[in-house]
């Protein structure tokens, strides 16, 4: 679970998979555009650890992803790691406000500007009513939830 969040690539390989699964190796190869070989390491890491699985049993292998939602305790703190979690942290090498936002506030506070960020595409916050909840600049969670929007809508009708 670890790696999820530290490796941007394998987030966005898991969440690819959790939204469009079934599919094959191949297939991510060419939809991510990631190397062969780190497609099938990383597969066999994500298969490991129970969060994809075979699905057919012949060559071309297709896996489908397990939706997960871990909660996580340490030193008192909880935090639930969520697929939409997950697929925000994999646009972290792709969008730099994301990369930045977790660098000052870490995972747990891009969990909670995800959330925001779904009430942000819902209409009922706007930038300044989060600006104050997270205790950011307008700007910044300006920023941050426009980067988190692409995300949250995909994740408004899932729950996760």
């Amino acid at each position: 679970m670890a790696d999820l969040l530290d490796t941007p690539t394998l987030a966005r390989l898991y969440a690819h998979i959790l939204q469009h699964g079934p599919v094959t190796v191949s297939e991510l190869v060419g939809k991510l555009d990631i190397p062969q070989g780190t497609a099938y390491d990383y597969m066999q890491n994500l298969e490991t650890a129970g969060l994809v699985e075979k699905v057919c049993e012949q060559r071309p292998y297709e896996y489908d992803a397990e939706s997960i939602a871990l909660t996580l305790s340490t030193d008192g703190e909880t935090q639930t790691i969520t697929p939409a979690l997950i697929a925000a942290v994999a646009r972290r090498d792709q969008d730099e406000d994301i990369d930045i936002y977790i660098e000052r506030h870490g995972f747990d506070g891009l969990a909670v500007a995800l959330e925001y960020a779904s009430e942000y595409v819902d209409g009922t916050v706007n930038h300044r009513i989060a600006a104050r909840e997270l205790d950011l600049s307008p700007l910044e969670a300006e920023i941050i939830l426009q980067a988190l929007e692409p995300v949250a809508t995909e994740y408004a009708d899932s729950g996760a």
